[in-house]
């Protein structure tokens, strides 16, 4: 991913599920990234503002689309 302004589109609770969405991104030819603050895995229990997905400021709406948010529709994401 090249340098830019990058912007979380979804906040989950496990690993597993963020890694799930951004496959979905992924499919969808969106790059995008995971952040957690965990140790790099080592320590799970640590995190305790949730698992990032970030995407380019410029793909969010299109990445908020692809994982199904609407307004005014319920989302199936934890956010």
């Amino acid at each position: 991913m090249t340098e830019r302004s990058l912007v979380v589109v979804r906040t989950f609770l496990t690993n597993v599920d963020a890694e799930l969405a951004r496959s979905v991104l992924e499919a969808a030819e969106i790059e995008s990234l995971i952040q957690a603050d965990d140790c790099g895995g080592v320590r799970p229990h640590l995190w305790m503002g949730g698992v990032e997905l970030l995407v380019a400021a410029e793909d969010a709406a299109r990445a908020d689309e692809v994982l199904g948010a609407s307004a005014g529709t319920p989302d199936p994401w934890v956010e």
